[in-house]
C-alpha cells in the first residue's frame, strides 16, 4: 500500500513537473517572437526609406531626360520650318523666272504666227501661178494632165512587161536545164548517202538441237507436244533426217520467233508436255509484245525522233516482224527516213518532219485487224487519231497517190519510198504474193462464226481451223470444214490442194482444294 501511494507521487511530481517546464518554455518563446517582430517592423521601416529614395531619384532621372528630348524635338522642327520657308522662297523666284520667259514665248509664237500668215499668203499665190501654167500646157498640147500621166504610165507598163517577159523565159529556160540535174544529184547523194544492205525475208527458221535424243522429247507420245506447239503457235515443225536441227516453217515472223523461243524454253527447262508448252508459249507472247515495245522505242531514238505517241512506237516496233514484197519492213520504214531527212536537208526543208514522215509512211500495214480501207489512208488515219503533224498525215495518206498532196514533205516521201523499194535486191514480189495467199487463208475462215484461231501451215498446203467447243459441235465442225473448203475452192487460186482440217477440242478442268 505505501509502495502505491508512493507510485502515485512519483508520477503527480512528473506530471507537476511537465507542467512548469512547458510554461517556462512557453513564456520564453512568446518573448522571443515579440523581438523578432519588433527586428522585422525596424528593418521594413528602413528599406521602405530606401525604396522610396530611390523611386525619387529614379523620378528625377526620367523627368530630365524627358525634357532633354523634348527639347531635341523642338529644336529639329525649327530646322524643318526654316528649311521649308527657304524652299518657299527659292520656288517664289523660279516662278517669277517662268512668267518672265512666258512672256518671252508668247511674243516669239505672235511673230511666228505672222510669219506662217505670209506664208500660206505666197503658197495660195503659187499654187494660183501653177495652175494657170498647167492650163496654159493643156490648151497648147490639146490634151489633160491626168490624159498625158496615164500614157506615161501606160508605157512604162508595157516596156516593164516586155522586160519581165524576157527575163522570165530566160529563167525558166536556165530552170529546165539545170532542175533535171539538180534533182539527179539530190537523188543520188541521198542513195549515197543512205545504203543498206539487201534484203532478205526467209520462211523459215531452224532450231539447233544438242542431241538426237531431244527429238524424241520434242515429239512426246504419239506426237502429242508437236501437235499442241503447232496448235498453240500456228506454225509447222518440221522433224526429218536433218541432224541436230528443226525446222520451224511459217509466213508470220511473229509466229516463227514465238515457236523457236518456246522450244529453246522447253529444250533448257527440261519439262516438255501439252500444259508447260502452253504456259512457256503464254509467257514468250508476252516477251515478244515488250520487245515490240522496245524496239520502237529505241528505233525513234535511233533516229532522234521524240514525243511520239506510246501506241505509234509499239506499232513501229511490230515493223520488225512484218514484210514488204520480202523486203523487212522496219528497215525500210528506216531506210525511207533517213532518204526523206537527207532530201530534205538539201532541199531546205525541215529534215525532222521528214524523217518522222517516212519512219510512219507504211504505219498502216501493222494493224492488229485487218482493215478494208488501202494501207496508206488507214495509216493516215492513225496518225490524225494520235495527234500527229498535218503534213505527216498528208505525206502519209498520199505517198501511194491515193490522195492529193498538200506540201512539200509529201513528194519526198513518195520518192524515198519508190527509191528503198525499187533499188536491186529490195523485194522479192514472189515471196509477198505467197505470204497474201496465206494470210487470206486465214483471213476467210476467221469469218465463220465460233471460229477462235486459223492457221496455215505447210507452206499453205493445210489450213487448221480451231473453234470453241462451247460454239460449235462435232456436227457443225465438219459442216465447217466442207464450206469452208468450197469457199476455197471458188474465190482462190492455189497450186494442187489444200486440206482443211477444223479441230474441236473439249476439256474438263475441276479444282481439289
Amino acid at each position: 500500500m505505501v509502495v502505491l501511494f508512493i507510485i502515485i507521487g512519483i508520477v503527480i511530481g512528473a506530471g507537476a513537473g511537465v507542467w512548469v517546464t512547458t510554461t517556462i518554455l512557453r513564456n520564453k518563446l512568446l518573448s522571443k517572437s515579440q523581438q523578432v517582430l519588433k527586428d522585422a517592423e525596424e528593418k521594413g521601416e528602413v528599406i521602405k526609406k530606401d525604396k522610396i529614395l530611390q523611386a525619387k531619384e529614379q523620378y528625377l532621372q526620367m523627368k530630365s531626360e524627358h525634357d532633354k528630348r523634348v527639347n531635341e524635338q523642338n529644336n529639329k522642327m525649327r530646322d524643318a520650318e526654316n528649311k521649308l520657308k527657304q524652299r518657299e522662297n527659292t520656288l517664289n523666284q523660279k516662278v517669277e523666272e517662268l512668267q518672265k520667259k512666258s512672256n518671252e514665248l508668247k511674243g516669239v509664237s505672235d511673230n511666228l504666227n505672222n510669219q506662217i500668215e505670209a506664208l500660206k499668203k505666197r503658197q495660195a499665190e503659187v499654187e494660183k501661178v501653177y495652175k494657170e501654167s498647167v492650163t496654159k500646157l493643156e490648151h497648147i498640147a490639146g490634151m489633160s494632165a491626168e490624159e498625158a500621166k496615164q500614157q506615161l504610165v501606160d508605157a512604162m507598163t508595157e516596156e516593164a512587161r516586155a522586160e519581165a517577159s524576157t527575163t522570165i523565159m530566160d529563167i525558166v529556160e536556165e530552170a529546165k536545164i539545170t532542175a533535171g540535174e539538180q534533182a539527179k544529184k539530190i537523188v543520188i547523194q541521198s542513195i549515197q548517202r543512205t545504203a543498206t544492205e539487201t534484203a532478205v525475208e526467209n520462211t523459215v527458221s531452224v532450231f539447233n538441237l544438242e542431241n538426237e535424243e531431244v527429238k524424241g522429247r520434242i515429239i512426246g507420245r504419239e506426237g502429242r507436244n508437236i501437235r499442241t506447239l503447232e496448235s498453240l503457235t500456228g506454225v509447222e515443225i518440221i522433224i526429218d533426217d536433218s541432224p541436230d536441227a528443226i525446222i520451224i516453217s511459217g509466213f508470220d515472223p511473229v509466229r516463227r520467233e514465238i515457236a523457236r523461243l518456246s522450244l529453246h524454253k522447253l529444250v533448257t527447262d527440261g519439262r516438255i508436255h501439252p500444259a508447260r508448252i502452253e504456259e512457256v508459249v503464254a509467257k514468250t507472247r508476252r516477251q515478244i509484245e515488250q520487245e515490240i515495245n522496245e524496239v520502237g522505242k529505241r528505233t525513234c531514238i535511233d533516229l532522234g525522233i521524240l514525243n511520239m505517241n506510246h501506241e505509234l512506237m509499239r506499232m513501229v516496233g511490230r515493223m520488225k516482224y512484218r514484210s514488204s514484197y520480202g523486203q523487212n519492213l522496219l528497215q525500210h520504214s528506216r531506210e525511207v527516213a533517213n532518204l526523206a531527212a537527207t532530201m530534205a536537208s538539201e532541199l531546205g526543208l525541215n529534215p525532222k518532219l521528214a524523217k518522222r514522215a517516212g519512219l510512219l509512211h507504211d504505219i498502216g500495214k501493222v494493224p492488229e485487224t485487218d482493215p478494208e480501207l488501202p494501207h496508206a489512208i488507214f495509216g493516215m488515219k492513225l496518225a490524225e487519231k494520235y495527234k500527229e503533224h498535218p503534213d505527216i498525215c498528208n505525206a502519209i495518206g498520199s505517198h501511194h497517190d491515193e490522195m492529193e498532196m498538200t506540201n512539200l514533205i509529201s513528194p519526198i516521201i513518195q520518192v524515198a519510198d519508190a527509191i528503198s523499194g525499187a533499188r536491186p535486191g529490195a523485194r522479192r514480189e514472189v515471196v509477198e504474193a505467197y505470204i497474201n495467199r496465206l494470210k487470206k487463208l486465214e483471213d476467210m475462215a476467221m469469218t465463220y462464226p465460233g471460229v477462235v484461231k486459223t492457221y496455215a501451215i505447210q507452206a499453205g498446203r493445210e489450213l487448221r481451223v480451231i473453234v470453241g467447243a462451247e460454239k460449235v459441235t462435232d456436227i457443225e465442225a465438219n459442216k465447217l470444214s466442207y464450206d469452208l473448203s468450197r469457199q476455197i475452192q471458188n474465190e482462190m487460186t492455189y497450186p494442187g490442194q489444200i486440206k482443211v482440217t477444223v479441230i474441236r477440242e473439249t476439256r474438263a478442268i475441276n479444282y481439289a482444294k
